[in-house]
């Protein structure tokens, strides 16, 4: 089988999953200036994974490649993060002078999210050791069929800008910039119904 073949993962293969998101993020924008000591990184990010993305887990909505080169947690139609979890995540781990714009960036975000039910990707990643050989593609395009199979939208926050392209490709459209404080940008990206 083609490594870089995207599936479902399983609730059994979380911890492998939320270790590739791990590796993914190490130099991502965001998630390292919420995070910048590499320890408060390794400690803090796979909590808030799970927060933000882990009910995918539930839904068949969590995406592996077949040697976990790379990883996406995808929320469906009416499946929310769970917004306490990743308070509480963003309130014990983020540093005070960060957290207040943190905040705020989330709030941006939730008002670009479409109304209409949309899959919603919180995170997507590859492990440093394997990108460059098409496993972001194949997560994407694995999800991409499932949302035309429903046709719906689906909706994505880029915190790197080097994924913006990769987004693009596979149908997404920029809504704009997000920045507050002295956040990173991040762009916010919608994918029509098809």
């Amino acid at each position: 089988m083609d490594t870089s073949e995207a599936r479902a993962a399983t609730e059994s293969e979380e911890s492998r999953v939320i270790d590739t998101i791990l590796l993914s993020f190490v130099a991502d924008p965001i998630a390292r200036w919420s995070w910048p000591d590499p320890h408060q990184y390794l400690e803090s990010m796979p909590d808030f994974s799970r927060a933000f993305g882990g009910r995918g887990f539930l839904h068949g909505a969590a995406h592996r490649t077949e040697d976990y080169g790379g990883a996406a947690l995808w929320l469906p139609p009416n499946v929310h993060f769970d917004e306490d979890a990743l308070g509480a995540s963003i309130e014990s781990t983020v540093s005070a002078d960060v957290r207040g714009d943190l905040h705020a960036v989330f709030e941006k975000t939730a008002t670009y999210h479409p109304d209409e039910p949309h899959w919603y990707l919180p995170l997507i990643g590859v492990d440093p050791a394997f990108r460059g050989k098409g496993y972001g593609g194949a997560l994407m395009a694995f999800a991409m069929q499932q949302c035309d199979r429903d046709h719906v939208p689906a909706y994505l926050e880029s915190s790197n800008p080097r994924n913006v392209s990769l987004y693009q490709r596979h149908g997404f459209e920029a809504l704009g910039t997000i920045q507050v404080g002295s956040s990173p940008p991040i762009v916010p990206m919608l994918r029509s119904s098809r």
